[in-house]
């Protein structure tokens, strides 16, 4: 993900109503922080996950992103997706329960001394019930046993609303925003049409 961009000067912009714009926040660590405890794991598990077919990565994907408007893994070319998973520096883990994939964790190791928490998501069943504690401290543990000295995410206002501040929760800190602006994959038919039903679909007249 790029993020050096030249800055936007202030003012209102009209966004297309095939649009969408969010406010993208990215945020960062320099160490590990103090360690917190996991609640109650109620048979859930988090496994590593290393060699995914495009069908089983999406569909996860899917599962827990699809009402937050994550489209860019749905859409990816198939071999630029199968590059990206099966490369040795990005690691994939899955929140498991009774062999069910209920949360997707990918770790992103490419640029050197770094990692970039890609992607993190919980089936919507579990959001509030801890299991993203659950799945952070796999994060942390992961990206930290590494020798890196910066642990980075970026997350934004299509994301669940509890998502920035469980990020800061967990010993990140804000350092950047961006506006993105893309193509609403619901009128395209990328994704479900009554998908994040909290941000309306735009109608051209």
């Amino acid at each position: 993900m790029d993020t050096e961009n030249a800055p936007l000067p202030a003012g209102y912009y009209d966004v297309p109503a095939n649009m969408l714009a969010t406010i993208v926040t990215c945020l960062e660590m320099s160490a590990k922080p103090a360690p917190r405890l996991n609640p109650p794991a109620d048979g859930l598990t988090v496994e590593r996950w290393p060699s995914p077919s495009l069908e089983e990565y999406r569909a996860l994907y899917r599962r827990v992103g699809e009402d937050w408007l994550w489209v860019s893994r749905a859409v990816m070319d198939d071999d630029k997706l199968m590059a990206i998973i099966q490369d040795p520096d990005v690691e994939i883990h899955a929140l498991m329960r009774s062999g069910e994939r209920l949360g997707l964790l990918e770790l992103d190791f490419r640029e050197a001394g770094q990692c970039e928490l890609a992607f993190f998501g919980l089936d919507k069943s579990l959001i509030g019930s801890g299991a993203g504690r659950i799945l952070m401290n796999a994060a942390l543990d992961n990206a930290w046993e590494k020798p890196i000295t910066r642990f980075w995410v970026h997350t934004c206002h299509l994301d669940h609303p509890a998502a920035l501040a469980f990020y800061q929760r967990s010993g990140f800190t804000p350092y950047k925003r961006m506006v993105e602006i893309f193509e609403d994959p619901r009128q395209t038919g990328q994704l479900r049409a009554d998908a994040a039903s909290h941000f309306p679909v735009l109608h051209s007249k």
